[in-house]
This record gives C-alpha cells, sequence and structure tokens, in this order.
C-alpha cells in the first residue's frame, strides 16, 4: 500500500513540475528571443516481484513481475524553432534568419542569445539591453574576419579602407552578412566589422542562466564561432526582432494535460488512505 502513496507523490511532483515549465512558457510569450521548454517524463525503479525464467523441456519460461516505484522528470527539452518576425525598423535590431546563437560578454563570461535587440552604448560598443557586449570580427583590407572575436564598435579607427583623419561616420546599418557598413561625411562606405555567430553539436544542452541568454555546459559542447551564413549559421535581418517560439494553444493544452495528472495523483493518495483506513478498521 505505501507504494501507491509514494508513487502518488512523485505523481505530484512531476504534474508540478510540468506546471511549473509551461508556466514559465506562457510568461514569457511576448519575449524577444525566448525558446520555449517541455518537461518529460521517466518511470523510476521499478520493485521485482518474480523474476523471469527460461523455457525448459517440461514447462515454458516466465516473464518478470514488476511494480513500478512513480514518475520523475527526466528533462525539460529546450525548442530551438525558430521564432516569428517582428519589423521594428531600428537599424541595430538583429534577428538570425536560421540557426546559431549571437556571441555576447558580460563581466568576462561569454554567453550565447537569439535576442537581438541591441544598441550602440555612450562609447559606440554594440550592446544588449543589459549592458552585455555584443561580439564580432575585425575585418581586414579585403573585408574578411581577421582575428579573435571582439568588441563590435563605431570607432573610424576599425574602417576598411582606412578612414582619413577628422573623417566623421554620419550613418550605419548591418548586412544579411552581419557586416557592419558605415557612411562617412566624405562620402564613402566603410566597413567596421562583422557580427560572431556561434554554433553548437548539441545546442539542447545549454544553460539558461537569465536575460534571455544561454551559457555553454558539458553536454551542449563547445561553441564553434564564425561569421553569418558559414556552416548552419544563419543569415542576419536587420531592423527585425525574434518574437519568442511560444505556442500558447500547445501550452493551454500541457497545462490541461498538467493538471488533470496532478489530480489523478492526488486522487491515488486519496484511496490509498482509504484503503489503509479500510485495514486498520478490519478489526473493529
Amino acid at each position: 500500500m505505501l507504494r501507491s502513496l509514494f508513487a502518488g507523490i512523485s505523481g505530484l511532483r512531476a504534474n508540478q513540475s510540468a506546471l511549473d515549465v509551461a508556466g514559465n512558457n506562457i510568461a514569457n510569450a511576448n519575449t524577444v528571443g525566448f525558446k520555449s521548454s517541455s518537461a518529460i517524463f521517466q518511470d523510476t525503479l521499478s520493485q521485482m516481484l518474480t523474476g523471469g525464467s527460461r523455457a525448459n523441456g517440461a514447462r515454458g519460461g516466465g516473464n518478470p513481475v514488476q511494480v513500478g516505484l512513480g514518475v520523475q522528470l527526466a528533462a525539460t527539452a529546450l525548442n530551438l524553432g525558430q521564432g516569428s518576425a517582428q519589423p521594428t525598423g531600428r537599424p541595430t535590431d538583429l534577428m538570425i534568419s536560421g540557426d546559431g546563437l549571437f556571441v555576447v560578454k558580460a563581466d568576462g563570461e561569454q554567453l550565447y542569445t537569439r535576442a537581438g535587440a541591441f544598441t550602440f552604448d555612450d562609447q559606440g560598443v554594440l550592446v544588449t539591453p543589459s549592458g552585455a557586449r555584443v561580439q564580432g570580427y575585425q575585418l581586414d583590407a579585403n573585408g574578411d574576419p581577421t582575428g579573435a572575436p571582439g568588441d563590435i564598435t563605431l570607432d573610424p579607427a576599425n574602417a576598411v579602407p582606412a578612414a582619413p583623419a577628422g573623417v566623421q561616420l554620419k550613418s550605419y546599418s548591418f548586412g544579411s552578412d552581419g557586416k557592419l557598413t558605415g557612411v562617412f561625411d566624405d562620402g564613402v562606405s566603410r566597413q567596421l566589422g562583422q557580427i560572431a555567430l556561434a554554433d553548437f553539436n548539441n545546442p539542447m544542452g545549454l544553460e539558461r542562466i537569465g536575460e534571455t541568454a544561454f551559457r555553454a555546459s558539458p553536454s551542449s559542447g563547445t561553441p564553434q564561432l564564425d561569421v553569418p551564413s558559414e556552416g548552419r549559421r544563419g543569415t542576419i535581418m536587420a531592423g527585425t526582432l525574434e518574437m519568442s517560439n511560444v505556442d500558447l494553444a500547445a501550452e493551454f493544452t500541457n497545462l490541461i494535460l498538467a493538471q488533470r495528472g496532478f489530480q489523478a495523483s492526488s486522487r491515488v493518495i486519496s484511496t490509498s488512505d482509504q484503503v489503509l483506513e479500510d485495514l486498520v478498521n478490519i478489526k473493529r
């Protein structure tokens, strides 16, 4: 009888976790670049009552008799499907069309995100709303990325071809290849850098850390950095943001399933309690 009580308790915990996951998805339905998750259950250890047996000349074989001991949360699977595009008209709002993640640096740590709501700060550095610095490549004389990723800036000293002394930047824009192009007051367009994108062997293994950002983990593998359109990396859409990929219809269905699972597990506990009460009262 105690097995059913503990199995019911495990069902309460697992379905509560499913409710938590669905609730978090719904809460972030309008969060830029948010990726939803789903709860995956698995059974726990089973108690062996009778082991299986081989067939012999006199009798056939028998299957093992086992009683399960409940359920547990196996994983929260990350859904990296593409979110819908929301045009904003702001040149620093960037969206990745395809795979890959933006690379940002915060407090010396390299992080990854799909949220492209960027802006240039007072120092001319491309940053996220929380101040993390967006990473990219400087370009050589041929316009090819060179060196290790660093900050993307509006510094004329990084211009390719080189800008004469005293020339000032008038406007800028990002291309589909992630290159930042500036128009200077001498009428010449010069490239100032190129956005870096990260790819992972197992992006579902990334660790959420808040602020719509991820951290690499042992299960995700090491980040593979390159420019847009290289390998599996997508292209850049400027003036557009990627919205959350939360499907509200699916999430409300998941809420109903988790609620019914919770209610059924509660009924298992109440029924087990009633049977125990009847057992105690047999002697009366």
